[in-house]
């Protein structure tokens, strides 16, 4: 190890992360990218460790799609409800009852408040009528007969507080579980309402005992967190997870839990739980400082995801269920009806029904299990950084390449396991990606530095090879120098040729000027992403890119990442056109041919300018493919021996070709897209057409202008379909050739 002193530019280097770093971790400089990268961090955590398990104490009584073709769109009438609950509690025998659903409007389904009207109007004089309305208004009061089944029974009703209403209020809110004197004259940051939307004043004192639905969206709009307790109009009230937890428990009081005195101040705006308290025994649940605990999700979510039971609002009202199946049982009215908009999106899915984030919650609280970002977890985030941080400064530049990767790997792993360790035994969720993001930009600078100071037969290599291939591929090559020179070889390669169109009618509209800059614009997104799939430049001819797959660098999969290439290229020149449109610029196509094949590579030219290049019959097919492209009317045309290599796209034979200067046919193909994301109608697509061409080379003309027409259709690639049915129509004037071998003969380069 060196002098600590000769190396204080590396170190200084190094300590540049870390200074920014802090200054996020104390809100000083928040970093918009390290919150969402925590975000990201604990959305992996949460789903690594979810236990996927059923939990039977809980059941969600489903309002789906079933049911409303079963019982009819929502809402329905407040009988069907009622019954709904007598079925729960008189045959079912569940312990509780809680509703995701706000009773906002009073029910006139029924038609009593249109016959009211009748007899007090038209029909005030009709005897029969007013009697006859007597005897049925009691069946017809749906309110009165859902309140009825309501009360004295444990539920808890759902209600929402927002502030998206200008301060309106609609229906009852329950009693308040804390008052602001129990604050103790603490400023306690809760998340705070200036309106809601609650029950109507009939079912309300029915059941009393109510709790909020609202749940928390994150910046990237995903839902994480739940308030616990929220502040409206001066009063604090509860969740709707909070308050059936505490109807099971014997609804004990709701205390704030201060953090001790002697770390925090009486300044501190936050709880850091609250207290249930009933007699001498109390519960302590930990919250955040806006008094919001983490969902703690069991799974993934719906009636498949396996973490609580679902039936069918359906099933329950026809009585399809056993008598007592469900005794016992906590369950919550919801809906994932897709319809009934009450679908979130979660860290376990994007379709997360808003009612099992309830059950979570209520799981949760009876495990006595809670994810929380504690008060203290700034200060953890400061310690950590300057512990990681500090030490990286002065032993990375002391190191050497291979320690000081082990070193900061070392850092990192010690990193995640404590984060991961107060996770799953603490259920605290501490930050992470500030101390990652800093770890890494300290090896990267260090090793940056220390790359400029390399010896100079690597140096000499790297700007050698630098203009022809990516960065990351020479960071391989200066490893071991020795092993790359310019001497010719041959080698299996793939190549591409690349031929920009619509740049001669563009050089008669346009200033030379203006096409050298839109054509070096054009060039250098598609070299970006050439480059980053371990593409080698061979040269700029024009307006063509002509580039090839492995080598220098040994690279087994290059026609995978040629492929690849060609298709990002593709997509790239769409959104290049759609810049172009909206400037009022002509757009521009590309024509794409790629080979793979035996080439020979290596420093070509004359004594005055050399290049490092590849030739061979392979090349000059590629070349040939990427004006056939033209011809078939796709941007790419892939040969057989590219495709028999890139086995993870999906293909469509285009045709069996000859080209000028070669004998043998060989087929050529178009990659549709990555083989996992071929979508049902394009695979279709593709079955069709293998029909057309199986049919073609058998000279089945009247299959082909079957197959044809069903594709033509489609109005996918019309061009290739009219060109073939243009050649059927040619061939059905020639006798039927037994030795046809299904190939196009081309003569023009």
């Amino acid at each position: 190890m060196g002098s600590l002193a000769r190396h204080w530019p590396r170190i200084a280097i190094t300590l540049a992360p870390l200074v920014f770093a802090l200054l996020h971790a104390v809100g000083v400089l928040p970093i918009g990218f390290l919150q969402r990268l925590d975000a990201i961090l604990y959305d992996a955590r949460l789903r690594a460790t979810m236990p996927r398990t059923l939990d039977p104490r809980v059941v969600i009584v489903d309002i789906d799609e079933k049911s409303l073709a079963e019982v009819g769109r929502w809402p329905w009438g407040r009988n069907k409800l009622a019954a709904m609950v007598d079925e729960l509690f008189d045959r079912q025998q569940v312990a509780l009852l809680g509703f995701d659903v706000v009773f906002a409007e009073p029910d006139e389904s029924s038609g009593l408040q249109r016959l009211r009207e009748l007899a007090r109007s038209d029909l005030k004089d009709a005897s029969g009528f007013q009697e006859r309305l007597a005897q049925l208004q009691g069946s017809l009061d749906y309110d009165a007969l859902f309140a009825r089944s309501l009360a004295k029974r444990p539920i808890v009703l759902g209600y929402y507080l927002t502030s998206d209403r200008a301060g309106r209020k609609s229906g009852v809110l329950p009693a308040p579980v804390m008052t602001r004197d129990s604050l103790q004259g603490r400023p306690i940051a809760f998340y705070s309402f200036d309106g809601y939307g609650s029950n109507i004043p009939q079912l309300a004192q029915a059941a009393p005992a109510a709790g909020f639905f609202n749940s928390i969206t994150d910046g990237d709009g995903v839902v994480r967190s739940i308030p616990l307790v929220a502040e409206h109009g001066g009063a604090y009230y509860e969740s709707l997870a909070l308050a059936m937890f505490r109807m099971m428990a014997g609804s004990p009081s709701v205390e704030p839990g201060f953090p001790r005195d002697r770390f925090v101040g009486r300044g501190y705006a936050g709880l850091d739980s609250i207290v249930l308290r009933q007699g001498p025994r109390q519960l302590s649940v930990p919250v955040d400082d806006k008094v919001a605990a983490l969902v703690p999700f069991r799974g993934p979510g719906g009636a498949g995801g396996g973490s609580f039971r679902y039936v069918s609002a359906a099933d329950l009202l026809a009585g399809r269920l056993a008598p007592g199946e469900l005794k016992d049982k906590i369950v919550l009215v919801g809906t994932t009806a897709p319809g009934l908009l009450d679908l979130r999106v979660t860290p376990v899915g994007e379709t997360y029904p808003g009612v099992e984030t309830h059950a979570n919650m209520i799981s949760g609280l009876l495990d006595g299990k809670l994810l929380v970002k504690p008060d203290y977890a700034m200060g953890y985030e400061v310690v950590v950084l300057l512990a990681a941080g500090l030490s990286l400064a002065f032993l990375l530049p002391v190191l050497s390449a291979a320690v000081a990767v082990l070193a900061s790997a070392g850092v990192v792993a010690a990193l995640v396991g404590l984060n991961y360790y107060l996770f799953l035994a603490q259920g605290l969720v501490m930050p992470l990606a500030s101390a990652l993001v800093m770890v890494g930009l300290a090896f990267a600078l260090n090793m940056s530095y220390g790359y400029f100071v390399e010896s100079r037969g690597k140096r000499e290599l790297a700007n050698l090879f630098g203009t022809y291939v990516p960065p990351e591929l020479v960071d391989e090559m200066v490893k071991d120098p020795d092993s790359y020179s310019m001497k010719a070889s041959n080698k299996e390669l793939t190549v591409m040729f690349c031929d920009m169109r619509g740049f001669t009618r563009m050089s008669e509209q346009m200033e030379p000027t203006q096409l050298q800059e839109l054509l070096n614009a054009v060039f250098s997104r598609l070299t970006d992403i050439i480059r980053a799939n371990r593409g080698t430049i061979d040269k700029y001819m024009g307006d063509c890119v002509m580039a090839f797959w492995g080598a220098p660098v040994d690279t087994p999969n290059h026609a995978e990442l040629a492929v690849k290439s060609a298709l990002a290229m593709s997509r790239a020149v769409d959104a290049i056109n759609e810049e172009h449109r909206a400037r009022g610029i002509l757009e521009i196509g590309v024509g794409i041919g790629l080979n793979t094949g035996t080439m020979c590579v290596g420093d070509m030219g004359s004594d005055l300018r050399r290049s490092y290049t590849v030739i061979g019959d392979a090349v000059n097919l590629g070349s040939r493919l990427e004006g056939l492209s033209k011809v078939y009317g796709v941007d790419i045309v892939v040969s057989e021996t590219t495709r028999q290599q890139a086995r993870d796209f999906a293909w469509q034979e285009l045709d069996r070709v000859r080209v000028k200067g070669k004998e043998q046919a060989v087929g050529i193909f178009y990659p549709v897209a990555p083989a996992q994301e071929l979508d049902k109608p394009t695979g279709e697509e593709l079955r069709a057409w293998a029909a057309v061409l199986k049919a073609y080379r058998a000279q089945d003309w009247d299959q082909c202008d079957l197959q044809l027409l069903n594709l033509q259709r489609l109005g996918a690639k019309k061009y290739l379909y009219e060109l073939y049915a243009e050649r059927v129509t040619s061939m059905r004037l020639l006798p039927f050739d037994p030795g046809w071998d299904g190939a196009t003969n081309f003569e023009t380069k």
